[in-house]
């Protein structure tokens, strides 16, 4: 999908994008069975969740816990209650 190929092309190593990308697909999990069916709200969901990834990649690019919890933050999401 377009969400994850615009982290895929980011310019950052194989280490990196390993990282932005592992942290991507697990808030995704989260945060897809609350999205519903409709495919632009799925779709614009995970463009927002892939601008939230990248721009945190800018801080942390080597924690994938620590950016999949920020993302979810950045989204409003919280999944903990």
């Amino acid at each position: 999908m377009r969400a994850r190929r615009l982290i895929a092309r980011a310019n950052y190593g194989p280490t990196e994008l390993k990282v932005l990308l592992q942290a991507f697909d697990e808030a995704w999990e989260i945060i897809a069975p609350h999205c519903g069916a409709n495919f632009l709200a799925v779709h614009a969901t995970r463009l927002r969740l892939a601008n939230a990834i990248l721009g945190l990649a800018r801080e942390n690019r080597k924690d994938t816990e620590a950016m999949k919890e920020a993302a979810l933050r950045l989204l409003n999401f919280d999944h903990q209650s």
